[in-house]
């Protein structure tokens, strides 16, 4: 199935290609691959607008996930129909996301891969609003960053390390 990237913003130049392929792998290591996902990048003020609209917070945020299917953490969705193989959609606050980089010198695409695994995460059921729920979502994206990393050659960890 395909991860459909949409550029939505203009404020910050994306590589496209490789987080797509990112995507597709991470999605590869969720054992999610015959699912759809889609994936906007968006500036600030569609961020806004979103998070206030769906989280009652009128702030741009690196990243917001819509599921299609709702899942417990880690199970995947038992489409019954083939238009129903999909995750969901992940807006990635990449306006915002290049600040943060900005203001800690972390690498832009480097983070955005991370932020993109901490999307799918969410797709999937995966929750942080307990320190349990912290915890099982932090150990699976570390799972799927480690696949990412052995296909990329990179060390991307998750970015949740202290949120608990």
């Amino acid at each position: 199935m395909s991860v459909a990237l949409r550029n939505a913003q203009r404020a910050v130049p994306v590589r496209r290609a490789p987080l797509r392929r990112a995507v597709c792998a991470l999605r590869a290591a969720l054992g999610a691959s015959r699912f759809d996902v889609g994936l906007v990048c968006a500036g600030n003020a569609l961020m806004q607008r979103l998070n206030s609209a769906y989280r009652r917070c009128p702030e741009p945020t690196d990243v917001l996930s819509f599921p299609f299917h709702q899942v417990a953490a880690g199970e995947l969705p038992r489409p019954r129909y083939r238009d129903e193989y999909n995750l969901g959609d992940i807006f990635l606050g990449v306006e915002y996301i290049h600040q943060q980089c900005r203001e800690t010198g972390e690498v832009f695409d480097d983070v955005l891969m991370v932020t993109a695994a901490h999307g799918l995460c969410h797709l999937l059921g995966y929750r942080h609003d307990t320190k349990l729920e912290w915890e099982q979502m932090y150990q699976k994206e570390a799972q799927i960053l480690e696949a990412l990393n052995r296909l990329i050659g990179s060390r991307l960890r998750p970015l949740t390390a202290g949120l608990f």
